[in-house]
């Protein structure tokens, strides 16, 4: 979801121990913790809720199939079972290297 590597995270934890300053940034963390925890749980309920609510005609409902990138992509290649396809991210194209000599991608001058 949220790319992050070691060094942004090291930046991250430099910036708030700056911020909030050594004594109130455990406690911080520790509530940070807890929403987040808690707004799991919120989600969850609501899945639930939701497949309750829906009945038993919609027993195979999968609420990741209301994902835009999942359904077009279902849609698209007509296959039903391209959902596993459809999670991955898709690779970033390599770059090309640039040619060694300058003059060769220089434009004719006119004469």
């Amino acid at each position: 979801m949220f790319d992050l590597s070691l060094p942004k995270l090291l930046v991250l934890t430099v910036i708030a121990l700056v911020i909030f300053g050594p004594d109130k940034l455990p406690t911080i963390a520790a509530q940070a913790g807890r929403a987040l925890r808690d707004l799991r749980q919120i989600a969850e309920d609501a899945r639930n809720d939701l497949r309750e609510g829906l009945g038993p005609e919609f027993a195979g409902f999968d609420i990741e199939d209301l994902n835009p990138r999942r359904l077009v992509h279902k849609h698209l290649s007509g296959d039903p079972n391209a959902d596993q396809g459809a999670q991955q991210q898709p690779a970033r194209p390599r770059r090309t290297a640039r040619p060694s000599h300058r003059a060769s991608a220089r434009r004719p001058t006119r004469t």
